[in-house]
């Protein structure tokens, strides 16, 4: 089971496909197959949970954290509680955090905080930044590189991408993973107004629709994207950001 959680994590479409509605796989979220400090690391995860969420409003277990992945970051269909699928990433996220005390922030959790930059984030700033340092890796379309049908390099927006839903959706938690972790095998050479920046152009593009669609972008965002960090429903280059109608069933 520990090995099948790490091959969801390094390859998803793969190992856990059918709940899977992109291209993407954990690890390009938690890099190091979920090892690396700062980001996003299952081995801190797992010794906070269960633990509230403003997400959906109640306290999730670890398994129910891992189901709003596949529903948001994956843009999939959650696998159900004691699946394979889930009992495996489970088991996995136990064994690296073997000998951690729990119910403590223990350092390296998450990504790390980011200080507020010194102007407010650019999109016009962000596409220079991206086409200097993402490109190479991610295309100028940000569609992602691929080989004989593997993901080498994610796709960032479009239809391939992460949904509306999904954390990345902020475009200051974006920020946080950017400037600790890309470019990748870089962390910390984008300077912070960088990171921002181009957080925010990689969240000015258009993605899937979020699962939690109340029908119209207004009435999503007002439930759902409330806050000045996302830009779903916002007007970006003469396009509202959302407006693509109610989500594909995967």
């Amino acid at each position: 089971m520990i090995k099948l959680g790490r091959d969801i994590m390094l390859d998803t479409p793969q190992y856990a496909g059918k709940y899977v509605g992109n291209t993407l796989s954990c690890v390009n979220c938690h890099t190091d197959a979920g090892r690396m400090a700062g980001s996003a690391p299952l081995w801190a995860a797992y010794v906070n949970y269960p633990a509230y969420s403003s997400k959906n409003k109640k306290v999730n277990t670890f398994e129910e954290r891992i189901q709003g992945c596949f529903r948001f970051s994956q843009n999939g269909k959650a696998p159900p509680l004691g699946s394979k699928t889930l009992v495996a990433l489970q088991s996995y996220s136990y064994w690296l955090a073997k000998g951690l005390p729990t119910d403590e922030k223990v350092a390296g959790r998450g990504y790390p905080d980011l200080a507020a930059p010194a102007l407010p984030p650019n999109y016009a700033r962000g596409k220079a930044v991206y086409e200097a340092r993402c490109a190479v890796c991610h295309t100028a379309s940000g569609a992602g590189r691929y080989v004989d049908g593997k993901t080498v390099f994610p796709p960032l927006w479009g239809d391939k991408s992460f949904n509306w839903g999904a954390g990345m959706g902020s475009y200051k938690n974006a920020a946080k993973f950017i400037y600790a972790n890309m470019p990748y095998g870089q962390s910390y050479s984008l300077t912070p107004q960088q990171a921002w920046d181009v957080a925010y152009f990689m969240d000015a593009h258009e993605r899937p629709q979020d699962p939690r669609w109340k029908g119209s972008v207004a009435a999503t965002r007002a439930a759902f994207h409330d806050s000045k960090f996302s830009l779903y429903g916002e007007t970006i280059n003469g396009k509202v950001l959302g407006d693509i109608g109610p989500p594909k069933n995967h």
